[in-house]
């Protein structure tokens, strides 16, 4: 069964419940002429219209947003309760007004006998069987309209006991028992109307869950990345919880990154909350432990710049940065040095006037164009080659030779192996030697990607 349907069965049975006991209520009360249990049907006659907008209001609070309603339909929830509750300020000062004038004038006591001490004995059990259902409802949906249903029928519950003792009190002899009674209730009405009144207007003027600030905090510090919360506000509007947070993430990190943290912190709140909405707004900072190196890449990705091959030399007084700048390999010299020299200031602004910069231009390497395999016994020369320059050195086990031919020349690619505890640079300046070897025997090789892979476990 779904929520919703949860939701609205509960209230309609309600409904039908809160009908008949307020008629039995207010038929005994007017025949035997108790204030009391007027008073107490009259609050059950609010209850039932509390259910009735309850049960309309259910039906169209869960609609998903649309063009006018941007977070939902949740607060509709809300307005209902405040509605009830002025229904019950209403009734409250109707039934104090008519004890006082009873306690004023004398009135007698009504006519005691067993029915009306049956029909309230039966409404308090209905009533703790509809609170008890409206709140597991209203906890399951997370529904202010059914929390405020279900505190109607707890209430209900305690009136009802109110009327009990001032009926017993009438029969003893006490005239002034039920209108006591009938003020007791009264009393009873004003008091759970305030507390409706204060929760339902914390939650239209958008006041933040106790401890939910916290709580979504502390979700999305967990997230692996987030560094840190800046601001995170929260909203209730039905049984979402809308969440809006600026979280400072490393700026060192490329877009695709962000975006699964972004993915990481919704299922975090989720968790949390249940049902959360997040808005979350990343703000790239500087984490104290970046290197020269990524704040020169971070430079260089903020320009659209391709680069590569960044030396960092610290010489105490001073910092010698050299990088190579790869643009299109068409472009005017001029062009290609006033880029070089931008991304040079960018540079000298970021680490001070004193940094030493050198920008190496170098064309932007073109895709591969379109090629086809080469014949086998092609491939079998290359991978001879390779294997013989290769010799006894420590890079052994030529495999996967691949060679294409292409409008630019052959492609060679090709795999190998090399003790693992060799470090890169030993292993790429030994699959480099190769690499130049191939490409002198055979000129027609315009490139060679070799991959390098520790012996087979």
């Amino acid at each position: 069964m779904s929520a919703q349907h949860n939701k609205t069965s509960v209230a309609a049975i309600s409904i039908f419940a809160s009908g008949g006991m307020a008629a039995a209520k207010f038929v005994v009360g007017v025949a035997i002429g108790s204030l009391a249990l007027i008073s107490e049907a009259l609050h059950s006659s609010i209850d039932l219209i509390a259910t009735i907008i309850t049960w309309a209001v259910v039906r169209v609070s869960d609609k998903p947003a649309d063009e006018e309603h941007h977070y939902g339909h949740g607060k509709l929830e809300s307005i209902s309760a405040l509605g009830v509750t002025a229904l019950l300020y209403v009734l409250a000062g109707g039934i104090l007004v008519e004890a006082y004038s009873r306690l004023r004038e004398g009135t007698p006591p009504p006519t005691i006998s067993a029915v009306p001490f049956v029909v309230l004995v039966v409404d308090i059990a209905v009533n703790l069987w509809r609170a008890r259902a409206l709140h597991r409802a209203a906890l399951e949906t997370r529904s202010q309209a059914l929390a405020a249903d279900a505190l109607h029928f707890a209430s209900d519950v305690m009136g009802s006991c109110a009327v009990i003792v001032g009926l017993i009190l009438a029969a003893l002899g006490f005239w002034w028992g039920d209108a006591a009674a009938a003020a007791a209730v009264a009393v009873m009405i004003a008091a759970l109307g305030l507390r409706m009144a204060g929760s339902t207007v914390q939650t239209l003027v958008d006041r933040a869950p106790e401890g939910a600030q916290e709580k979504a905090t502390a979700a999305i510090r967990s997230v692996a990345g987030v560094i840190d919360v800046e601001r995170l506000r929260v909203r209730m509007v039905g049984a979402t919880t809308f969440i809006d947070t600026i979280a400072k993430v490393p700026r060192t990190y490329p877009i695709d990154r962000v975006e699964e943290i972004k993915r990481k912190a919704q299922a975090a709140v989720d968790k949390a909350f249940g049902d959360a909405d997040l808005t979350f707004t990343p703000v790239p900072v500087a984490r104290n432990n970046e290197t020269v190196r990524d704040r020169i890449m971070v430079i260089a990705r903020n320009s659209s710049l391709a680069i590569h091959h960044v030396t960092v030399h610290d010489l105490g007084a001073k910092l010698i940065v050299s990088i190579d700048l790869e643009v299109d390999a068409g472009m005017r010299l001029d062009a290609a040095h006033d880029i070089a020299n931008t991304l040079e200031r960018n540079i000298q602004e970021e680490f001070g006037e004193d940094v030493e910069v050198d920008v190496h231009i170098e064309p932007l390497e073109p895709e591969l164009p379109f090629g086809v395999d080469a014949a086998p016994e092609r491939v079998q020369t290359i991978a001879a080659a390779l294997a013989e320059f290769a010799g006894e050195g420590e890079i052994h086990d030529i495999h996967n030779v691949r060679v294409r031919n292409t409008d630019a020349g052959e492609i060679v690619n090709f795999h190998c192996r090399a003790a693992p505890s060799m470090s890169v640079i030993r292993v790429h300046e030994h699959v480099d030697a190769i690499e130049r070897a191939l490409r002198r025997a055979f000129p027609s090789v315009k490139r060679v990607i070799s991959h390098a892979e520790p012996p087979r476990a």
